[in-house]
């Protein structure tokens, strides 16, 4: 396999060829280093660790200082893939002054670029990081970090109007995203004709989440893909079963245990030098 490192001008290449583009979110450097062994251009260090990591019912608990934790261990685990830090909720909103000082943190941590949510909205937050030469993916549609105002996590984009959560809104948001300066967009939780037209209405990358298969990539939750989550959502779909697997080996673990199955010999350690046995005593 090519040990070569991605980078953001190869995503442009590739979507100019054709070629598909992969992403996986990691939080930990063990799982950078296999998905980065498979292959996996894109790692992203997604604010989703307050779902699946810490197990939180929605991504805004997050904090900045926990993101810059997660993005240093998954910088040490890549050697080819690009490192993405998702900006996460608080870290950015309230100022293009702030959110920089944000971006510039993760940078500092090992990220190659950052992502951040919302369309016309954060336009000009796009264009302040990007401004200071730090990478900015863009994510329009179904953001998670605005849950609050969607009643939930719905689909996007399928009533017609240029209000919040419109179709004519999802691609003014995208549009703005491009024009902003961000190298790519994630698509997430949009009807997939819709998810088509922003793909080649845009000449920046757009990776999808629930967009169907028309974008230029994909991403998806490590849990998800591995079979993890508890509940995966229908756009997910898991290419292993380890939580089956983790459950069969710590009952078996469990098992040989309490019948003294485990440790054996072979799992211990032995003196150097033998122990000499106690002297036997002598009558006289």
């Amino acid at each position: 396999m090519d040990t070569t490192r991605i980078t953001v001008p190869d995503l442009g290449r590739m979507k100019a060829a054709g070629e598909r583009i992969t992403m996986v979110t990691a939080y930990d450097c063990t799982f950078a280093r296999l998905l980065d062994a498979a292959g996996v251009e894109l790692l992203l260090v997604g604010d989703s660790l307050g779902n699946v990591v810490q197990g939180h019912d929605t991504t805004l608990p997050v904090t900045l200082d926990e993101m810059a934790y997660h993005t240093r261990m998954v910088a040490r685990g890549a050697r080819r893939a690009l490192v993405v830090g998702d900006l996460p909720f608080g870290s950015y909103q309230s100022s293009a002054e702030r959110a920089v000082e944000s971006a510039v943190r993760l940078v500092k941590e090992g990220a190659a670029a950052v992502k951040l949510e919302g369309g016309l909205s954060m336009a000009a937050t796009i264009e302040a990081i990007a401004r200071i030469d730090v990478p900015v993916m863009g994510h329009v549609g179904l953001t998670p970090q605005s849950v609050h105002r969607m009643g939930g996590h719905k689909v996007q984009g399928r009533r017609h109007g240029h209000a919040a959560g419109g179709r004519e809104r999802v691609l003014d948001d995208a549009r703005a995203v491009e024009d902003a300066g961000a190298f790519a967009v994630v698509l997430e939780g949009i009807p997939l004709e819709l998810a088509e037209e922003i793909t080649a209405e845009l000449t920046i990358p757009t990776i999808g989440i629930g967009a169907g298969v028309h974008c230029d990539g994909q991403v998806l939750v490590l849990h998800d893909l591995l079979g993890l989550s508890a509940r995966a959502p229908k756009f997910a779909k898991a290419y292993a079963a380890l939580a089956d697997a983790v459950v069969d080996a710590a009952e078996a673990y469990v098992r040989e245990v309490k019948t003294g199955v485990f440790p054996t010999d072979a799992h211990s350690f032995h003196s150097i030098t033998p122990v000499a046995a106690p002297p036997v005593a002598v009558r006289a």
